[in-house]
Order: C-alpha cells, then sequence, then structure tokens
C-alpha cells in the first residue's frame, strides 16, 4: 500500500478500535523485551515524552504515571479520535493527543527529554531537533520476516521478498546522519500462536500484514489452509519480528 492508502486504511481501523487488541487471543514464546517497558525505564518524573505514531493511545495511557507530560501524535484522524475518547475515560490530565505527521514536527526545538515510536515511520533529523542534550529516542520496529509462514502463504504481504534488516540498517544510517550517538539494536524473531481462526482474522483485518486482506477473491480460502498447515496445540502458527533501536544524542541540533 502506498501513503495515502495507508492512512486511509489506519482512519478506518483507528475509529473501530485504535491499537486495542486485548480481545486477540494469542500466546507466544517469551520476548527478550516489552517496548514501553523500556521508555518507562529512560523516564524520570519530570520529563516530557512524546510517542510518535500513538494510534489509539492505549500504550501512553498505561505509562501515563511515568512522565510529567505525555504527547501523542498520529497522523490518522481516526486513531486521534479513539486516543481522545480514550483519554477521555482515562481521566489521565498529563496525557495530550495531536493529530500530526511524525515527519514534520510542530514542537519547538530540545523539547521533550524521552521520544518513542512504535511501529510506524519517523524522521531521524525531526527527532533529533525536538530531543533534548541528552536525550533519548527508543523506536521498535516490524521485521521484514515478521508473519512470513502468513506472507508467503498468501503470496502477497508486508514487506514480502525484502531482505531480512533493511529497514533496520535504513534507520540506523539515517539516525548515524543525524549525529544520533550511543546507537544500539536489538532484535527478535519468535513463534507466536493464536488461538482460532477468529483471532487470526481480526488480525488480518486491522493490521496491513496481507493488504487488501478478504477483498482478493479466494483469500478465505487459503486462509482455511494455512491454518490446517500450520495448527499446533499450542494454536496456529506463525511468528513475531520485530527489531528496536535506542539511540542518545550528546549535542543538539541548533
Amino acid at each position: 500500500m502506498n501513503k495515502v492508502n495507508y492512512k486511509d486504511f489506519y482512519d478506518r481501523v483507528g475509529v473501530l478500535n485504535g491499537w486495542d487488541f486485548s480481545s486477540v487471543k494469542c500466546v507466544s514464546e517469551q520476548a527478550p523485551w516489552d517496548f514501553y517497558r523500556e521508555v518507562t525505564k529512560r523516564c524520570q518524573s519530570s520529563d516530557l515524552l512524546l510517542d510518535i505514531g500513538t494510534g489509539g493511545g492505549e500504550a501512553i495511557l498505561s505509562i501515563a504515571e511515568s512522565a510529567s507530560l505525555l504527547v501523542g501524535i498520529d497522523q490518522s484522524t481516526g486513531m486521534m479520535e479513539t486516543a481522545n475518547r480514550n483519554l477521555s475515560s482515562s481521566g489521565r490530565a498529563n496525557v495530550r493527543f495531536l493529530e500530526m505527521n511524525g515527519d514534520q514536527l510542530e514542537f519547538p526545538a530540545h523539547f521533550f527529554n524521552v521520544i518513542s515510536c512504535r511501529h510506524s515511520p519517523f524522521s531521524a533529523k525531526e527527532v533529533a531537533r525536538v530531543l533534548s542534550r541528552g536525550g533519548i529516542f527508543l523506536t521498535q520496529q516490524v521485521a521484514e520476516h515478521d508473519k512470513l509462514n502468513l506472507k508467503e502463504a498468501f503470496g502477497r504481504g508486508q514487506a514480502l521478498g525484502t531482505p531480512g534488516d533493511t529497514l533496520k540498517q535504513q534507520y540506523l544510517t539515517k539516525l548515524s546522519e543525524a549525529e544520533f550517538t550511543d546507537v544500539q539494536s536489538f532484535e527478535y524473531n519468535i513463534n507466536e500462536y493464536y488461538q482460532t481462526a477468529e483471532d487470526l482474522i481480526f488480525l488480518l483485518k486491522h493490521t496491513p500484514i496481507i493488504p487488501g486482506f478478504g477483498q482478493n477473491e479466494g483469500d478465505f480460502q487459503t486462509l482455511q489452509r494455512f491454518i490446517a498447515e500450520n495448527q499446533r496445540e499450542q494454536g496456529i502458527l506463525t511468528n513475531s519480528a520485530r527489531f528496536m533501536i535506542i539511540a542518545r544524542r550528546i549535542s543538539a541540533i541548533n
């Protein structure tokens, strides 16, 4: 999908549920980290935190006590509608949600102490500009080989055919060009098991893993074959592949 189609997709999904997948029953091998736990480890109570691509805001609302002010941005109108509904329900006074493109951050220079970005594009140059001296940036992204058996079964999918580590290397290069230092990267690829066909269908309808899932003739027949071939005692087998980058900028961009 191109950028326009992605925005349309996230607008529709955002209005429905944001990034709330709590109803999906899935078990997985132990991941070596939890992204927002890593974020909170690096926050002080006086910090200002920016979350890029915040979706329905569920994640930063869950860590609202970790910083003085948390700002979540997303370019999707639908996601922001859900985020602000979630904010109203939460009663949190130190969280704000703003519709904004991550490539053009509408904040003063050096404004945030911590910036996080999970499963969303970002501009390394813009992150560096609004990050304070000594501030820290953390991002977790979906790796190319995520849900690989699903994408191979459908013959299409997000980053199918792209060599592994391509996106990670692109981001590492961009962060280096933006003069980030002390850059570390981590990755994992673990098995996960969806408990029912309905759980897997919810995933495919609410993420862009298989673009246009359900709109192509034969998609549900393909899914039935996939389930039959990958049914295990623990559930329907696929994989979760992620990488995380943690970077600090010692000097600030003027």
